[in-house]
Parts: structure tokens; C-alpha cells; sequence
């Protein structure tokens, strides 16, 4: 049986999707992009105020079913540009802490709304 996470805390899905969804043990977040909760703003001019956005919008997300960063077991990074790797890797790890999940880092084309970073987590209580 599968149940829908969601929390003001976090920005509110824009499209026919939900912010996470619990199965089990498991926890499958959608993956959350550099917005306000309170405004829908994109907020950061750089890859490392975004990545401490996305971060608070994760750690919302996670939160509204009782886990936090120590509970998740897998992420995916988006970027628009692997040379950002670095900066926002440099934020990423002080939120994730050993043992580290395991990660894919990918380059894309594009975000929505213009973000840099995207990342998306799965974790397990």
C-alpha cells in the first residue's frame, strides 16, 4: 500500500506528481529543485545557494515522514554543469555524513524553472 508524503515545508509539487511516497519501509522522493516553500520562487544565483535549498526542501520532505538524511540510501544529483560538481558537492556533504548513500551524478540539458541542481532521494526506515 503505497501513501502520499507531502508538507508545506517543502514547495508544493507543479504538476501531476506527489513529493514523495511511502511503500513499506521505503520513501521515494521526487526530486526537488532550489524553490521557496513559501513563495514557489527559484532562489540562488549559484549552484551553492541552490544546492542548500534543495537540501532544506529534502530534509522537508523526509521530515514529513519521520526520517532524515541519515535514513536515505540513494540519490540522484542533476546538474547543468559537471564544473559545478565541486561547489555542490561541497554543500551535499554537509548534509549527507558516512555511511554516504549511494549517488549518480548526471549532466543535463536543462532543469525546470532554470535550476542548476536537482537532486532526488530514496531512503529507508
Amino acid at each position: 500500500m503505497k501513501r502520499v508524503i507531502a508538507t508545506s515545508e517543502a514547495p508544493a509539487a507543479v504538476g501531476p506528481y506527489s513529493q514523495a511516497i511511502a511503500v513499506g519501509n521505503l520513501l521515494f522522493c521526487a526530486g526537488q529543485i532550489p524553490l521557496d516553500p513559501a513563495t514557489g520562487d527559484l532562489v540562488g544565483a549559484d549552484v551553492t545557494a541552490q544546492t542548500e535549498r534543495v537540501c532544506q526542501n529534502i530534509s522537508a520532505v523526509l521530515k514529513a515522514n519521520d526520517m532524515t538524511f541519515t535514513n536515505v540510501v540513494k540519490t540522484t544529483v542533476f546538474l547543468t554543469d559537471l564544473a559545478n560538481f565541486a561547489a555542490m558537492n561541497a554543500v551535499y556533504s554537509k548534509y549527507f555524513r558516512e555511511p554516504f548513500p549511494a549517488r549518480s551524478t548526471i549532466q543535463v540539458a536543462g532543469l525546470p524553472r532554470g535550476a542548476q541542481v536537482e537532486i532526488e532521494v530514496t531512503a529507508s526506515a
